[in-house]
C-alpha cells in the first residue's frame, strides 16, 4: 500500500493507529518526539505523516514548517486536540494537506488518508505540463521554475495550479477549488484557500499584490489568465 511516518507521543494512539494503519496493509515508522519526527521525514521516504501537534522537543507546526520551508511536499495529516482552532489553521497556512481533530475514529483517518493519495496522484492528469510568463510548470515531475530558477511548490500548490490551468478563464468558486483539490464537500474552513493562494502568488506572480495570472472575483473565488 504505502509508507507511513506517525509522530506521537502518546503511546497508546501510537499503537492504535500502527495497528491500524499495518492491518490496513501499509508499512510504518514511528518517532516519540518532533525532532526524530523530523529526521525521518528528511531522510527516509513516505507516502504521508500523520502529525500530532503537540510533541517533546519539536512541536508538529515546527516540524511542518521546516519540512515545507525545505521543499518536502510529503503529504501531512495533523492532529489536533479538540479546540484548538488556531493549530488547524496555523497547520494549513504552513502547508500541512490536512487535520483530525482528537478524539477520532481510524476510519475516518485510514479515509482522509486514502482521498489525501488519491489526490495527489491526480497531479499527472490531463495537464502534465504549462507555461505562462517566466513560469514553466511539470505536473508529471512535480517541478516548477521561474525565470529559470527554481520554485518551491508544495503539492497542494501544484494541485490548485493544476486545476486553475485545467480551467483557464473560468470562474472557479473557493467551493469547487476545495472539493476539487482537497475532496471534501463542506469543509469547515473555506478561507484555507485563500491562505494558500496567496502563498502562490507569492511564488509565481512578479507582483503578488497586483496578480497578473491567478486574479480574484469578487465575492465568489478565482480565475487564471495566461
Amino acid at each position: 500500500m504505502g509508507r507511513v511516518l506517525i509522530v506521537e507521543d502518546d503511546q497508546a494512539m501510537t499503537v492504535a493507529l500502527r495497528d491500524g494503519f499495518e492491518y490496513e496493509g501499509y508499512s510504518v515508522l514511528h518517532a516519540g518526539d518532533g525532532a526524530c519526527g523530523l529526521r525521518l521525514a528528511s531522510e527516509k521516504e513516505f507516502d504521508v505523516i500523520i502529525l500530532d501537534v503537540m510533541l517533546p522537543k519539536l512541536s508538529g507546526l515546527d516540524v511542518c514548517r521546516q519540512l515545507r520551508s525545505s521543499g518536502n511536499g510529503i503529504p501531512i495529516i495533523m492532529l489536533t486536540a479538540r479546540g484548538q482552532e488556531i493549530d488547524k489553521v496555523l497547520g494549513l497556512k504552513i502547508g500541512a494537506d490536512d487535520y483530525v481533530t482528537k478524539p477520532f475514529s481510524f476510519m475516518e483517518l485510514i479515509a482522509r488518508v486514502e482521498a489525501l493519495l488519491r489526490r495527489s496522484s491526480k497531479y499527472v492528469g490531463a495537464v502534465e505540463s504549462y507555461g505562462f510568463g517566466d513560469v514553466a510548470v511539470n505536473f508529471k515531475k512535480l517541478e516548477a521554475t521561474k525565470s529559470a530558477c527554481s520554485l518551491s511548490l508544495s503539492p497542494r500548490e501544484f494541485g490548485i495550479l493544476k486545476f486553475l490551468i485545467e480551467h483557464r478563464g473560468e470562474v472557479v468558486s473557493r467551493e469547487t477549488l476545495l472539493d476539487a483539490v482537497w475532496g471534501y464537500d463542506n469543509f469547515p474552513l473555506t478561507r484555507t484557500v485563500d491562505m494558500h493562494i496567496a502563498k502562490l502568488r507569492q511564488k509565481i506572480e512578479d507582483n503578488p499584490n497586483e496578480p497578473r495570472y491567478i486574479v480574484t472575483v469578487h465575492r465568489v473565488g478565482y480565475k487564471f489568465l495566461g
